[in-house]
């Protein structure tokens, strides 16, 4: 008699299929790759979801809907609900994000026996979009995690030190993958609604939020017009977005997208620019990073410790909009084929949803021994303070 299949959850997305963001992306590369392996359910939000949308299985994954936005403050209720629900039905929970985890305690009183595995993001609770509270809030919901989870997840080995550093816990380094992109040729239909593809241009794709250092991306660019930038992001979600796209506005060479979710459409205009451009100063690795790289694309990255880990020091670095400037203006005498080539290798090598699959799988089961990491670096001075 074959073992019936455990039964695994995975709480704190918008849903699947895809189409949001990073988790979300992680939930639906889980279910492709593991649901014949497990009996698998994932929580969706009806706010994202019609009517004509939504089913009750995809892809051999059980979907149970929850009828709250899983965003913003509303998450918090979002993954509290998914979590009970989870606890009546599942072996094995898989929490991605700690918004909801103030509740794990009561989780873990009345279901002793269920395994919590929590994955702690990029460290939400220092992104500049939240308020005091809501960072002390998100920080307490952190703390919680990290003490209730029988085990943690860290996206990048910058928060699996912080997380070892902090609060003397050793957590899984497991990244994301990218293989779900690929190389498309731009088509006569796109370029006859972007023109501007027909040449050579700079790329990135991102959340229209400060961290993610839009405005000094947009003024080294403006500084020149010789290499056109195209960014696509919701630009409308904020003020901060809303201000920047009327400030640039007059810049011909700056092409501001709204955000575009046809994957093919996305990949074409992607996968052809000369260089790609990331701002992220915060959240360990970042998803758009991993693809860029695995598309093969040159890279201006920002210069912080978790962008140097993901990408090994392969790219080139940037800290302000002057040196970012100055890369630019020497973008033909970088070797832009080798870091192409050398980015690549690294995504093909660390990058993979088969990969990636597999160590969630090996946490699942517990097939996976811990061993205390080393590190060969220093954490920003911002996080050591935070520790201390």
């Amino acid at each position: 008699m074959n073992n019936p299949k455990t039964k695994l959850a995975i709480i704190g997305t918008v849903g699947v299929p895809a189409r949001y963001g990073g988790f979300e992306t992680l939930a639906h590369q889980l279910v492709e790759n593991l649901h014949q392996e497990y009996q698998m359910t994932v929580y969706n939000s009806t706010k994202h979801y019609s009517s004509e949308e939504r089913f009750s299985t995809w892809k051999g994954a059980n979907i149970k809907y929850i009828p709250i936005s899983a965003n913003g403050i509303f998450s918090i209720p979002y993954d509290i609900l998914s979590m009970i629900h989870a606890a009546l039905y599942c072996e094995a929970l898989l929490i991605l994000g700690v918004s909801g985890c103030l509740f794990l305690p009561i989780i873990k009183l009345f279901f002793p026996y269920k395994k919590i595995i929590v994955n702690v993001d990029g460290l939400e609770w220092r992104r500049a979009k939240w308020a005091s509270h809501a960072k002390l809030f998100l920080l307490m919901s952190e703390k919680i995690a990290i003490r209730c989870a029988d085990e943690i997840v860290a996206d990048n080995a910058a928060i699996q030190k912080y997380v070892f550093d902090r609060y003397g816990k050793v957590c899984r380094l497991i990244e994301y993958g990218a293989d779900h992109n690929q190389a498309e040729a731009i088509q006569p239909v796109t370029l006859a609604r972007f023109p501007f593809l027909k040449k050579d241009y700079a790329f990135k794709v991102a959340r229209i939020e400060p961290e993610n250092n839009l405005h000094l991306i947009l003024k080294a660019f403006a500084k020149q017009d010789r290499l056109p930038l195209v960014i696509i992001g919701n630009w409308k979600n904020s003020a901060y977005g809303r201000s920047l796209k009327n400030e640039f506005k007059a810049c011909s060479h700056l092409h501001l997208l709204d955000p575009i979710y046809e994957p093919s459409l996305l990949n074409q205009i992607r996968s052809n620019a000369k260089v790609y451009i990331h701002g992220h100063s915060e959240g360990g690795t970042n998803p758009s990073l991993v693809e860029a790289m695995y598309l093969g694309l040159p890279i201006l990255s920002f210069d912080i410790i978790y962008n140097k880990i993901t990408t090994e020091n392969q790219a080139a670095y940037f800290e302000s909009e002057a040196t970012l400037a100055e890369l630019i203006e020497k973008l033909d005498k970088l070797n832009l084929e080798q870091m192409s080539s050398q980015l690549s290798a690294v995504a093909n090598r660390r990058y993979l949803w088969s990969v990636i699959a597999n160590k969630y799988s090996a946490l699942v089961t517990g097939a996976t021994i811990m061993e205390i990491p080393t590190f060969d670096f220093e954490l920003p001075i911002k996080l050591k303070r935070a520790i201390a």
